[in-house]
């Protein structure tokens, strides 16, 4: 005769109550995310805060000698309230770019500024080196421009972005 072993009934309910109360089993009706459904002007409304920075029109000039060189055309859209206008175009000089780093260093010990594209001897003004050091800018700009340390506590960066009469000799 074979008998029938029964588990006493705490020893089943333990059993039961750990397999219900499994951390997989909690952790996926915790988990789900609640969704709100977004209004037509959350989706395509002007976002909280955007910046928008474009380098773009590198315009050659001809000089004498080595008067030649290029500048590009700095776009600006922005509603961060650091920067005094919410829209704006200047042009500025690779020799520029690099004053204007060279204070932001100075002035910002607490970020580290990316560098520049580098130098270029031969063929700078090929439309394939204008064209990469244009890249090279806009993308410089757009890591200075968005840190949150340098947009609050930068007193150059809103001008060189912004300010058409900008001059790197006040800021020596």
């Amino acid at each position: 005769m074979m008998s029938s072993q029964v588990a006493p009934a705490s020893q089943t309910s333990n059993n039961s109550r750990s397999a219900s109360s499994s951390p997989n089993r909690n952790f996926e009706f915790i988990s789900r995310p609640q969704f709100k459904q977004q209004t037509f002007d959350e989706i395509y409304g002007v976002p909280e805060n955007f910046l928008e920075i474009e380098v773009r029109n590198p315009e050659t000039h001809v000089g004498y000698g080595r008067g030649m060189y290029t500048d590009y055309e700095i776009v600006c859209r922005t509603n961060i309230p650091a920067f005094k206008l919410k829209y704006s175009v200047v042009r500025r000089r690779y020799s520029d770019f690099e004053y204007f780093r060279d204070i932001l260093e100075r002035e910002s010990s607490r970020v580290t500024i990316p560098p520049l594209p580098g130098k270029v001897f031969t063929n700078r003004f090929s439309d394939e080196v204008i064209e990469h050091r244009r890249e090279g800018l806009e993308r410089f700009l757009q890591i200075v421009a968005g840190h949150p340390l340098l947009q609050t506590g930068s007193k150059v960066l809103c001008g060189f972005i912004q300010d058409p009469q900008w001059d790197r000799n006040q800021w020596l």
